[in-house]
């Protein structure tokens, strides 16, 4: 079986639209694009070295209409993007021109991806995958990027339909400029008690 990591770049109230730049995802009139670039620094570029480690990676169609325009150009900043497999959940896009992609149709699709033998998948931004990934508990680990920021509105991690589940730290770094960079990895049933004195 096969590990499925999210990784995010994420404000404090949920945010991880458009990170990248201005540009990258303007949709529902979202403005503050290119929100990770000030906040960049020694520290998050050694954690980023270790979240950008080669595996197959799971993404949704706009993310991959992002990246397919991008990446190819610019694998000298992430080595192996090219040769790794790109799987795509897209019921509208058929063809590219980048190399090792595969289209995928539903969500048993990447049920059968998950539970086949190879590397570990990686799933960057594509929120409504991510989303599905949690509806179907199908999410191993998370490697968050937690910015000091309140982005007030754009597309989220999470929604209501995620199975309820409790996580473990596995590692962790505050860095200069105040981004919490945390990989928690799943570790079993929501715990629940009684808060309070005894």
């Amino acid at each position: 079986m096969r590990k499925i990591t999210v990784l995010s770049f994420i404000s404090i109230d949920g945010v991880i639209q458009s990170p990248g730049s201005p540009e990258e995802d303007m949709s529902n009139d979202f403005k503050l694009g290119g929100w990770v670039a000030p906040y960049g620094d020694e520290d998050s570029a050694v954690i980023m070295q270790k979240q950008l480690e080669r595996a197959d990676l799971l993404l949704g169609r706009k993310t991959f209409d992002i990246w397919e325009k991008y990446w190819p150009a610019h694998a000298d900043h992430w080595p192996g993007i090219n040769e790794v497999t790109k799987y795509v959940l897209t019921n509208t896009v058929k063809t590219t021109e980048w190399s090792n992609v595969v289209f995928l149709k539903n969500i048993e699709a990447i049920k059968e991806i998950k539970d086949s033998e190879g590397s570990d998948i990686k799933i960057w931004g594509s929120s409504e995958v991510v989303q599905l990934l949690f509806e179907h508990d199908m999410v191993d680990e998370l490697w968050l990027n937690i910015h000091p920021i309140v982005l007030g509105k754009g597309k989220r991690l999470f929604n209501d339909g995620a199975i309820p589940a409790a996580f473990e730290i596995v590692e962790r770094k505050l860095t200069s400029t105040g981004v919490f960079m945390v990989n928690y990895r799943k570790a079993g049933a929501v715990p629940t008690g009684i808060a309070g004195p005894e």
